[in-house]
């Protein structure tokens, strides 16, 4: 049985194609991860989900402790079974989500204690609490607990966190390894801090490869920087991680995102872009989105986007997905879901069949030329 072996098929210039070997999948890189926050891909049946081309999904540590507990959770037979999906789960750590959602937080050096914002109890989540809820999980890529401050902090603030999270991480590692059979079978993501400043990215990837993981994640990025910034950001970055080793940039994005990523040697994101925006009417074609609510649609009788293989589009007209959108419809948000995950898939396939072709600069310059407009 693997645990986890990342091999690379090919190079183009600093972007990388090639797979994640585990127990329950291989996962094809650069991979796009749908995300799964409450046991769920929102509007997406299991089956639904990898029919897009989707080799593994995220779930979140923060929302499945409290709801419905991840005592429950290992107690029902653990996530994979409890949500009908037999293939990778990534968690993340839920440092994000403690600092974005939750009341009354309060850093220490032992972790975050916040107040719920589902009914006002109070929690600790340490490092080795993460830990343990991914472990009752079941979740076979574990993150990390770290702390996330805005990019816009003071410089002070930015190495305080930094330093913080990187004595956080050395914690989910030694817990991660006090994991038994877990830790035998699952992997674990080491998290880079450091705002936009360079000299604190190094700081942060020096301190991750000395403690050793199997795989390391950019984060603190897409939150409120600009596209510009990011990228800015990822220039220097991603070089300062293993080469061997899986890239992870959380939370992105936009089709754009990726692509510019991918350029840059990231090879695995998440965003809950493509199904948020599907519950709210926003489609993603290869010449942008596309706001079904508009009353442009209201009588075309076009497909969400022509040349897409997805059931939705092979099935039904923008005159009708618009009129489920304006009606608020249950299937408006399944079918413009279902089509924005397979978009996703799709752009993902093509950015590993650029890479391999060794034509990726044609690739991104025709994607990024006709999306932007």
């Amino acid at each position: 049985m693997t645990r986890f072996a990342f091999s690379i098929a090919a190079t183009n210039g600093a972007a990388r194609t090639g797979a994640i070997a585990m127990a329950r999948g291989t996962i094809r890189t650069p991979a796009f991860m749908p995300v799964g926050t409450a046991a769920t891909v929102k509007a997406m049946k299991p089956g639904d989900v990898a029919a897009s081309g989707a080799d593994i999904i995220l779930g979140n540590t923060y929302h499945l402790m409290l709801r419905p507990g991840a005592e429950r959770v290992a107690k029902l037979g653990g996530l994979h079974r409890f949500m009908g999906w037999d293939g990778p789960i990534l968690t993340d750590s839920g440092g994000y989500q403690v600092m974005s959602l939750s009341e009354l937080i309060k850093v220490t050096e032992e972790g975050v204690s916040f107040k719920s914002h589902l009914d006002g109890t109070r929690h600790m989540l340490s490092p080795e609490r993460s830990i343990e809820v991914q472990r009752l999980l079941g979740s076979d890529i574990v993150m990390a607990f770290d702390e996330l401050v805005p990019t816009t902090s003071t410089a002070a603030q930015q190495r305080e966190a930094m330093e913080r999270s990187m004595r956080w991480a050395k914690r989910s590692r030694e817990e991660f390894d006090r994991g038994g059979d877990h830790a035998g079978t699952a992997a674990i993501f080491g998290i880079q801090q450091g705002a936009l400043d360079a000299q604190l990215r190094q700081a942060s990837a020096e301190a991750l490869i000395d403690i050793g993981f199997d795989g390391y994640a950019v984060g603190g990025l897409a939150v409120g920087e600009g596209q510009a910034a990011m990228l800015g950001c990822l220039d220097f970055a991603v070089d300062m991680l293993p080469a061997d080793a899986p890239r992870y940039l959380m939370g992105v994005g936009k089709p754009d995102d990726i692509v510019e990523a991918v350029v840059r040697g990231i090879d695995m994101f998440d965003c809950v872009l493509p199904t948020r925006s599907g519950r709210t009417g926003q489609a993603f074609t290869a010449d942008g989105p596309l706001n079904l609510r508009n009353a442009r649609f209201a009588e075309d009788q076009e497909p969400i986007e022509p040349e897409c293989p997805c059931p939705t589009c092979a099935q039904f007209e923008r005159a009708y997905v618009h009129h489920l959108v304006k009606s608020g419809e249950i299937l408006g948000a399944m079918l413009m879901t279902e089509h924005n995950l397979w978009f996703y898939q799709r752009l993902m396939q093509g950015l590993r069949e650029a890479i391999g072709a060794g034509r990726l600069v044609a690739y991104a310059e025709d994607f990024l030329g006709r999306y932007r407009g």
